[in-house]
């Protein structure tokens, strides 16, 4: 899949206002200081395509991203951290589990999660929300540079503790700002939206120079 070819197609506020032609999306879920977005920038190598911003909780919509004219990438709105007034916080809520549990497009969903801080409690309510749906899901361990390689296995150890009894469930690291892991989540992407991988997924465990 030519994740580079992503281009920005619509920011939905309600679940009847999602594409209707789409096949096949995969949505990124996270905190507002997660990396979400970055992590997406990361994966399409356009740091301009999701929306970033000093200022956790800026995405507030279901942001589509098209990598081709069927399958789309998710941006869903970030919690946690959003200034903004606490009956937004409850509207984007709404929604959030009407697109989660209505939207029959949605083949997989990437938890994003500061690799530091493995779970919080949003983080643990969609691992039980994906269990509870069986959807495949896969946990992208953010800002995998700002621990040495013993704190990246201990936090890999814990996630995929969690995931024991999810079978179509995965976890790797992942670094936006040196650009590791990235082959590995296109690879998970490939298979939810319909292109096989040509490769087996291997141990998602970052190489020696994620070190600080």
């Amino acid at each position: 899949m030519n994740y580079q070819a992503a281009k920005f197609v619509i920011s939905a506020s309600k679940l009847r206002d999602c594409p209707p032609d789409s096949l096949s999306e995969v949505a990124f879920a996270g905190r507002s200081n997660a990396g979400k977005s970055s992590a997406i920038n990361t994966l399409t190598r356009n740091g301009q395509l999701a929306r970033t911003s000093k200022t956790p909780g800026r995405t507030q919509l279901i942001n589509y991203f098209a990598v081709d004219e069927s399958r789309y990438l998710v941006d869903l709105p970030g919690y946690g951290y959003a200034k903004v007034p606490l009956s937004v916080k409850n509207d984007w809520q709404v929604h959030l589990e009407q697109y989660l549990n209505k939207r029959d497009a949605l083949s997989g969903l990437v938890l994003v999660t500061d690799i530091r801080h493995v779970f919080k409690d949003f983080d643990l309510m969609m691992i039980d929300w994906a269990r509870k749906r069986q959807l495949p899901l896969h946990i992208l361990l953010t800002k995998a540079d700002k621990l040495k390689r013993g704190g990246v296995q201990e936090a890999l150890g814990k996630a995929r503790q969690a995931l024991e009894d999810m079978p179509d469930a995965s976890a790797q690291a992942f670094s936006s700002l040196k650009r590791h892991g990235v082959d590995i989540l296109a690879q998970r992407l490939d298979g939810w939206l319909g292109e096989q991988p040509s490769v087996s997924l291997a141990p998602a465990v970052p190489d020696a120079d994620v070190d600080n």
